[in-house]
């Protein structure tokens, strides 16, 4: 009797450490490309400390997600690169985020351009919600715009109230209409 329960409980074991291995060459099955650039987007946009200074963007490669942007912090590139590969599917971050260097005259022309952008009438309501359409990545007092806007005219109006931020060397504009 005794021996018939410990072969119980050592087949038990067995079963419980080996059962893994079992299903090791499974693979995780791999979400379609549209819904796993749909996943992969909301997790960039919703990672916590993302503000109007920092812009991600991302291309994929199969299963290989290449990140790209800019961002002020070091936390948010590593952040970026943890959220991306805990999308299920993906199973490679080659991670090319630039992080701004740190500079006071930067970061006042920053703000001098959020208040220029999301102070005008006609840009104003870029500026409601958590997420803004409209970033501002400032680099050496040269200013990039990024994002959505709704027209065309509030594209060629975001350029001409950037271009009036004192301190900013030039601005690139890289907003889409949509």
């Amino acid at each position: 009797m005794l021996n018939h329960k410990r072969n119980a409980w050592l087949t038990l074991i067995a079963i419980l450490l080996l059962g893994p291995l079992g299903n090791a060459s499974q693979t995780i099955p791999s979400q379609p490309v549209p819904e796993l650039e749909k996943i992969v987007r909301h997790k960039l946009a919703t990672l916590p400390y993302f503000t109007v200074f920092d812009h991600f963007d991302f291309s994929l490669d199969g299963s290989k997600v290449v990140l790209k942007g800019q961002v002020t912090q070091p936390t948010q590139k590593s952040a970026a690169e943890r959220v991306a590969m805990l999308v299920a599917g993906v199973t490679d971050v080659v991670n090319e985020i630039e992080v701004l260097p740190l500079s006071f005259n930067d970061d006042r022309i920053r703000w001098a351009t959020y208040r220029a952008l999301y102070g005008s009438a006609p840009l104003f309501k870029y500026g409601i919600g958590a997420n803004r359409s409209i970033r501002i990545i400032v680099q050496n007092g040269n200013v990039t715009l990024e994002g959505f806007v709704s027209r065309e005219m509030d594209k060629n109006v975001a350029t001409l109230m950037a271009k009036g931020v004192s301190g900013v060397f030039s601005v690139t504009n890289h907003l889409r209409i949509g």
